[in-house]
């Protein structure tokens, strides 16, 4: 199991997911009507580190974090 979490103004609560690449997890959100603009925009990092690939693999107990994009000063 790896855990999803959803930072910022995204407000959503962590997931646990059984998946072995951010493939999969881009499927599973996909269909969550309320993630399909943040999907386009988001940044991801596994474990701490920022990542690029879909193809990235996971193993239990990764941590994969949605990183909306912000403004600030």
């Amino acid at each position: 199991m790896v855990t999803v979490e959803f930072l910022g103004p995204i407000n959503k609560p962590n997931m646990e997911l059984d998946i072995d690449n951010l493939n999969e997890l881009a499927l599973v959100l996909q269909d969550d009507a309320t993630m399909s603009e943040w999907l386009k925009n988001c940044a991801v990092a596994v474990n701490n580190t920022m990542v690029s690939s879909l193809e990235t693999p996971l193993k239990s107990g990764d941590k994969i974090s949605l990183l909306p994009p912000v403004c600030g000063g």
